[in-house]
């Protein structure tokens, strides 16, 4: 399983936040995809991972989108 969470358009702090909310209701194992616009999403959303245990499998960009893959541990 793997769902989308579209942040695109919004900025900081709002990804981050919303990143982490849903996070919460993603099933330990399973994997969210994060699409995000703002610039400092890179640093916020790879922070989270570092502080709140969720791992980033990936973070890259695509024509301007921030895409992040993030596994739920527990």
């Amino acid at each position: 399983m793997s769902d989308i969470l579209d942040l695109k358009g919004l900025n900081c702090p709002l990804p981050v936040l919303r990143t982490k909310k849903a996070m919460k209701a993603v099933p330990a194992g399973e994997t969210l995809t994060v699409e995000a616009t703002d610039p400092g999403a890179l640093r916020d959303i790879t922070a989270l991972c570092e502080t709140s245990g969720f791992t980033l499998l990936s973070a890259e960009e695509r024509d301007g989108v921030f895409v992040f893959a993030i596994r739920q541990v527990a």
